[in-house]
């Protein structure tokens, strides 16, 4: 079996999402004074290579240990739509199923390119990276949930499109930027969408976020920060795994997340003790 790490490393340079802060990452007991080494970590859960949970953007979502290993655990595949994408592009469903088949469950990890830009990277620009990279819009959103995939990951710092997060208020100077790039106000050029509150049948308008509002209540979640090795698996079918912490109560959580390969007709079973 050949297995390929798709996570980026963990360290006291690791950056949060736009807003969140990064890692607090510190020593608390040492050899020279304790016989023993202990550190201590405080961060948000969104840094580095993690899985958004349901609850992060569905009132009343699962938590992460909510999540059956055969959500985590699924056939997929690896896209590569680098060629077709620069700053601020939109990916479309086209751009995926022209270069690979997607079937109904599948988990689909996204290959922009933005991945060399990552803290670290000998081309990093985490401007770039976090506020510039390419994403999706509602019909995106809405044709993974045609797809009922398991969930879906990108290389780069969000689901959704940054000018379609709230990196537009938080960052008006590359809000311009982008205004005059398409010749619009980014309010028209993305628009509004409806949807139904999947508990309370609210009806809500939204403006932002649609690969989380949309999907994260129907259980299409989604991994950000993606990386690793994945150059090396473009546009291959394989077994792919998220392993975050069984965290009860855990809106999000950093994972490890790796593509098996040559794993024959094994399946994917969760066994459930029974008292």
């Amino acid at each position: 079996m050949k297995i390929v790490d798709l996570s980026h490393p963990i360290n006291i340079h690791t950056p949060g999402w736009v807003g969140y802060p990064g890692s607090k990452i510190y020593y608390t007991q040492t050899l020279q004074t304790n016989r023993v080494v202990s550190q201590r970590i405080e961060s948000s859960l969104h840094v580095g290579t993690h899985l958004d949970g349901p609850m992060h953007m569905a009132d009343g979502g699962g938590d992460m240990a909510s999540l059956p290993l055969t959500k985590l655990i699924h056939e997929g595949v690896i896209v590569d739509v680098s060629d077709e994408v620069s700053d601020w592009s939109i990916i479309t469903p086209e751009m995926i199923t022209s270069k690979v088949e997607v079937k109904k469950g599948d988990i689909l990890i996204i290959h922009t390119g933005y991945h060399r830009y990552y803290e670290g990277k000998p081309e990093q620009d985490l401007t770039r990276y976090f506020c510039m990279h390419p994403g999706g819009t509602r019909e995106l959103a809405e044709w993974m949930l045609d797809m009922e995939l398991a969930w879906w990951g990108i290389d780069a710092g969000s689901g959704d499109h940054p000018m379609n997060t709230t990196i537009r208020h938080m960052r008006p100077d590359l809000t311009r930027r982008f205004e005059q790039k398409v010749g619009m106000p980014v309010r028209d050029y993305f628009g509004e969408y409806t949807y139904t509150h999947h508990r309370s049948g609210r009806e809500i308008t939204e403006d932002l976020f649609p690969l989380h509002y949309l999907a994260f209540p129907k259980g299409c979640i989604h991994a950000e920060n993606v990386g690793g090795d994945i150059e090396k698996v473009l546009n291959q079918r394989c077994i792919i795994g998220a392993f975050p912490w069984k965290f009860e109560g855990g809106e999000s959580c950093p994972c490890r997340i790796m593509a098996f390969f040559d794993v024959g007709g094994l399946t994917v079973e969760e066994m459930f003790q029974t008292a």
